[in-house]
């Protein structure tokens, strides 16, 4: 079967074998429990066997993809022909699990907070994720405050993940060429985090605050908070900064005032 590749679902395949063995040598895979997102034409899928895994499990989109991959991997793996974005991904494997996936731009960031969002308290479904972004969006999930990246993405990215990046790729490594380069990060779960009840408190206190990035933070904050002097006194509060001035532990403090307001 001939595979014709499809704009609307962002397909761009990773075929430089370099970059590849870079990837499945990041962790050890070995009897452990692996999720590929978005295994296209399975380059990385081939290698991924190689290293003799417990249990494979991929999750393509794309039907005719899905076929082929069956076709060529048999019953070496599990293909989901399905959405990631449909899929509830703690329910996929009772074993934690690695994470590789070379995601579509065009929902790259949405997969990524779904996953953030949805995590637990005390117990991660995996032991890392090993994800490949566009170059700005990785840009900006490891972005310092204080700079023009930094927002709502690296607030959420880096509340209960460590993310590194480990190397920027250019379009040459991929069929068909991407108009722009990517960056392959790896995320891992940090022990001690700062304990939101809701994560989507944070999330709609970034949004707001970041919905106004270019303004002072007493807008956003008066939208949140009422003026509320006592948070001010307590988070002790410049009002005349703006949102990408506020460090991390900032915003998971506000995060925690919306709540206890609230409760």
């Amino acid at each position: 079967m001939k595979i014709i590749t499809k704009k609307s679902l962002g397909q761009n395949f990773l075929i430089d074998m370099n970059i590849l063995k870079k990837i499945v040598n990041l962790t050890n895979i070995k009897d452990q429990t692996i999720i590929e997102i978005g295994p296209g034409t399975g380059n990385l899928t081939n290698l991924i066997l190689k290293n003799k895994p417990k249990k494979f499990l991929a999750i393509e989109k794309d039907k005719d993809l899905a076929l082929i991959l069956k076709k060529n991997f048999k019953d070496k793996l599990k293909i989901i022909n399905d959405d990631i974005l449909k899929i509830n991904e703690k329910l996929l494997s009772k074993d934690k699990v690695i994470v590789f996936g070379n995601l579509p731009y065009n929902i790259s960031t949405e997969i990524l907070c779904k996953w953030i969002l949805n995590l637990d308290f005390k117990k991660f479904w995996f032991h890392c994720l090993i994800l490949m972004f566009q170059k700005e969006v990785a840009d900006r999930i490891i972005s310092k405050f204080n700079s023009s990246k930094y927002g709502r993405l690296t607030i959420l990215a880096n509340w209960k993940l460590d993310v590194k990046k480990i190397i920027d790729i250019k379009p040459t490594s991929f069929n068909p060429k991407p108009k722009i380069d990517s960056s392959l990060l790896i995320f891992l779960p940090k022990k001690n985090f700062f304990k939101i009840k809701n994560p989507r408190n944070l999330e709609k206190i970034t949004r707001i605050f970041f919905n106004h990035r270019r303004k002072m933070i007493k807008k956003p904050f008066n939208q949140l908070f009422n003026g509320n002097t006592e948070i001010i006194k307590k988070l002790d509060l410049d009002m005349t900064l703006r949102p990408q001035n506020l460090d991390f532990e900032t915003y998971y403090k506000l995060a925690c005032e919306f709540e206890n307001l609230r409760s």
